[in-house]
């Protein structure tokens, strides 16, 4: 078998050293979370900042994160400023409640993401992608796959959980969607000092509409279903159990901030790892023929069972999620007094938890900025710390989601891989841009020709 020499992928610049953390409130930094990293940050484990009145601990070393998450969980919950940013978006849906609203809300979806009721959806994806790659046209052409891969996740997102509703897969909303993503993921002063209301910004007032949009949409489907929650279907379930145990408008309110949570959420991060492995594999030829002549063979069978048939898929999208994190940060506040390895923690502080930094850290991977999915062969997998990889959080509210996405990712990355060859033009170099999500800003472009 030939050898090839590593390939790199393409990331934003990082510079020598730690800047002040008001930079990150102005410029580049604000728009993307993942700019401008230092270049130490990726050989020390633990760095502690003050920023902006907040003393900010960022912390790297998976067993401190390990305590963080699951060893002192209940010290540590989701910071203050992080509802106050997440609240007016997408509520007190399960993203954002915390103590036994969160818990009860676990309660109620946790079965809907089972391994045997995702099995039971395959059928489901599988149709939205053979259906996508029927349409697409057969000649050679230049192609967005992140415009793609967001249209197959609304479709399979709507009819998996909402039924089909029409509603939920119109461009109105996937730009509604955007907006809200974007705001959502900045630190801007405004949030800051709770006058987000107020902010004028084009990105503020463009996220305001997308909320308004969203929740009147969504506010109406709920009514429209009323306290049984109508067709047998997650929302359905979700809405009837909500009523159940809340009282009726707090049920109703529930019920609507599940709803953009799981719909947001449920396809966002999704796509944008669709879209990062397909830049992988078209930056890399021979490794998408290895995968292509797997995907071929694993369709011919049980589509439930097709996702656990892709070994070599699999391992693609675990090493593309290693390197692009669906969410590149997440933050905790510590309720008392701590200690995180040789660090004092003071009841107040944040704790900054970086998959981003962690993924492409030097003490935990070799080579870390290089692709090599044999990182995720069975052998070396089991030889990874658990708080070393998190592409989908980790502890008690890691995402309920995860095995869903999952199959759903690789559901249609074997249909696209069967339909079509992917390669990347001599033009085009995407761009990672961090806000709560990690997307190709201005799309991924590939070059898409038949077999």
């Amino acid at each position: 078998m030939p050898t090839h020499a590593p390939f790199i992928p393409v990331q934003p610049p990082r510079t020598a050293d730690w800047v002040p953390g008001w930079r990150g409130l102005f410029g580049e930094r604000l728009r993307n979370t993942i700019y401008g990293w230092p270049e130490p940050a990726f050989d020390e484990f633990y760095r502690k900042r003050r920023i902006l009145g907040f003393t900010v601990h960022i912390v790297t070393d998976p067993d401190m994160v390990e305590r963080v998450l699951l060893g002192n969980k209940e010290n540590y919950l989701r910071p203050r400023i992080a509802q106050r940013i997440l609240s007016p978006l997408i509520g007190n849906g399960l993203l954002s409640a915390e103590g036994e609203d969160w818990k009860k809300q676990r309660r109620i979806v946790a079965p809907t993401f089972a391994p045997g009721a995702v099995a039971k959806m395959s059928a489901t994806i599988a149709a939205v992608a053979a259906r996508q790659t029927g349409d697409w046209l057969r000649g050679t052409i230049r192609t967005d796959m992140a415009c793609a891969a967001t249209d197959a996740t609304m479709h399979i997102i709507a009819d998996t959980l909402f039924s089909s509703d029409a509603r939920l897969t119109t461009r109105a909303a996937g730009e509604h969607i955007d907006n809200l993503v974007l705001a959502s993921g900045q630190a801007r002063i405004s949030t800051i000092l709770g006058l987000q209301d107020l902010d004028i910004s084009p990105v503020m007032a463009r996220a305001r509409r997308g909320r308004v949009y969203l929740r009147s949409t969504l506010t109406a489907l709920v009514r429209e279903r009323g306290p049984t929650g109508g067709a047998d279907d997650f929302f359905g379930g979700l809405i009837r159990s909500l009523y159940e145990q809340f009282p009726a408008a707090q049920a109703e309110a529930l019920a609507v901030d599940n709803a953009i949570t799981f719909y947001v959420a449920g396809h966002e991060t999704t796509a944008n790892a669709l879209a990062w492995t397909m830049y992988l594999l078209a930056a890399q030829p021979w490794l998408q023929e290895e995968a292509r002549a797997e995907a071929v063979m694993a369709l011919d069978g049980d589509i439930e069972t097709l996702a656990d048939r892709l070994p070599l898929l699999r391992q693609i999208l675990d090493e593309a999620l290693r390197l692009y994190p669906p969410a590149p940060r997440f933050d905790r506040e510590a309720q008392t007094a701590d200690q995180l390895g040789n660090a004092e923690i003071a009841a107040g502080d944040l704790i900054s938890l970086w998959p981003w930094v962690m993924h492409r850290h030097r003490k935990l991977w070799d080579n870390p900025d290089a692709f090599d999915h044999t990182r995720f062969a069975t052998d070396a997998k089991a030889r990874l710390h658990r708080f070393q990889y998190l592409p989908f959080g980790g502890g008690q509210r890691v995402c309920v989601g995860a095995r869903f996405a999952i199959v759903e990712a690789l559901i249609i990355l074997a249909h696209w891989l069967a339909a079509r060859r992917f390669s990347l033009p001599a033009d085009f170099v995407p761009y990672p841009m961090g806000t709560v999500t990690l997307r190709p800003k201005g799309g991924m472009w590939l070059q898409m020709e038949p077999i």
